[in-house]
């Protein structure tokens, strides 16, 4: 089940919050539950119980850490199984058919369960906090499980950390300001996705599926173009649909996307994009490994290390694995030299760079032959020799009013406006926003059978 579509939006979402706030607060964590199993089942009801299985583990494991925690020996062989146990599932679901076909062995068809590589690391975090002392042990099953099996978050993130929303697990706030800001955050993010990501998709599946050996200077780019938007919109749009459906249960999650697309370097780029996966990569691997407090060699070396992680993070296929190594490249030599550089001209060329090597990354990212990524790449820089085609004058035109659209929404500039707005302003525009945006996505999710969500494989 998916948030932009219809059964959730008028059947499955009004039925749970009903439940919801007509049980009393103590078994709103049981309703909580339930819902979570049931929109994660709705899908895949076979792997229901592999995360009941690792949930339970993890609960134990947990218990012992904090009971253990003089017995630093025990303590770690704890943290050491979970570990295993967590990366365990992960490799075998996410990997193993990668790993074989590579050997020359026959795929074995495993099914790669929904939202694994995100409540995996989920679970991580939480022992390894117990263990550093920065969270207490959850001694409630129920209230365990429904930290890990939130649905809001559960599928496609925002990665939230157990410490950052412990507090509200057993006690969380619900009131009227709280929950119409969710509804308003939801209905950012459901725009972002069906209006934004979905429409300019179309035009990424056309370039990405055209003859690349043909493929114009203009077209490569205009695709790549049209990938970068819909990946930003999609995703951040399934984040802020996540934060604001924690609203409407009383969670406060932390943002996942800071306006990416106006960064000057592309470090500041990863520090505003999925700031959850950046956050917990370098909290729980970066750092232990030294982070940047060691010799040049060994820094560079850790920085290539946390950001093969990061593209294996994504997916099994090399391209993942090229696309995390060339952002690790791209880092080192900003952190080495490239930025005191970039620090000397103007603001504008800043940002042209960044988004530079970030549409390409992107297409390396999108396309998992090696073959055709090149090839796109090289088209990307006139390797077919034609600068533009009729056809993708047509698509920039055809285009253009939706590409602008998104280029001004991947600013402040329209948050900024609204909240230069009065009060009576605001609540009047953002009631009209969400009766008009609700009725204008809906019509489109009636209407159209395009609807993907991109993170959804990861």
């Amino acid at each position: 089940m998916v948030f932009s579509t219809t059964l959730f939006l008028f059947i499955y979402l009004p039925v749970v919050l009903l439940l919801y706030y007509i049980t009393p607060l103590k078994g709103r964590n049981v309703v909580l539950l339930l819902a979570n199993l049931v929109f994660y089942g709705w899908g895949e009801p076979v792997y229901i119980a592999v995360m009941a299985a690792s949930v339970l583990f993890d609960y134990i494991f947990g218990i012992q850490v904090e009971r253990n925690r003089e017995n630093k020996s025990a303590a770690k062989a704890f943290v050491a199984l979970s570990v295993v146990m967590n990366l365990g599932l992960l490799v075998f679901f996410k990997y193993t058919d990668f790993i074989i076909t590579n050997i020359g062995m026959n795929a074995l068809g495993v099914a790669l369960p929904l939202g694994i590589s995100f409540y995996t690391f989920q679970k991580m975090s939480y022992i390894i906090d117990v263990y550093r002392g920065d969270a207490k042990a959850q001694p409630n099953i129920i209230s365990f499980a429904t930290f890990v099996t939130l649905f809001p978050q559960l599928i496609a993130g925002p990665i939230i950390k157990y410490r950052d929303i412990a507090s509200q697990i057993d006690s969380r706030e619900h009131n009227a300001d709280r929950f119409s800001a969710g509804i308003c955050t939801f209905m950012v993010g459901l725009g972002k996705k069906v209006l934004l990501a979905n429409n300019i998709g179309m035009l990424w599946d056309i370039y990405k599926a055209g003859d690349l050996s043909h493929m114009s200077v203009l077209g490569a780019w205009l695709g790549a173009a049209a990938f970068t938007f819909q990946i930003y919109f999609d995703f951040s749009g399934y984040s802020d649909m996540a934060i604001g459906l924690g609203r409407m249960f009383g969670f406060e999650f932390k943002i996942n996307f800071n306006y990416p697309y106006i960064s000057q370097s592309v470090t500041e780029f990863w520090r505003r994009w999925h700031i959850s996966l950046g956050s917990w990569f370098r909290e729980y691997l970066y750092i232990p490994l030294g982070g940047n407090r060691v010799a040049v060699p060994r820094f560079v070396i850790n920085l290539l290390i946390v950001w093969a992680a990061t593209g294996i993070w994504h997916g099994a296929s090399w391209n993942f694995l090229i696309w995390g190594l060339y952002y690790g490249a791209v880092l080192v030599l900003e952190k080495l030299f490239l930025l005191k550089a970039l620090d000397k001209l103007p603001a504008a060329v800043r940002v042209v760079y960044s988004m530079f090597v970030v549409m390409i990354g992107w297409v390396i990212f999108s396309i998992e032959d090696l073959a055709s990524f090149t090839a796109y790449i090289g088209a990307m820089f006139g390797a077919s020799g034609a600068l533009a085609s009729p056809a993708d004058v047509y698509y920039l035109l055809s285009y253009l009013p939706l590409i602008v659209i998104m280029a001004i929404a991947s600013t402040p500039l329209v948050k900024d406006l609204y909240l230069r707005m009065g009060e009576t302003a605001k609540r009047a525009f953002s009631l009209a926003a969400v009766v008009l945006g609700i009725i204008v996505c809906t019509a489109y999710l009636v209407d159209s059978t395009y609807n993907p969500f991109l993170y959804f494989r990861f």
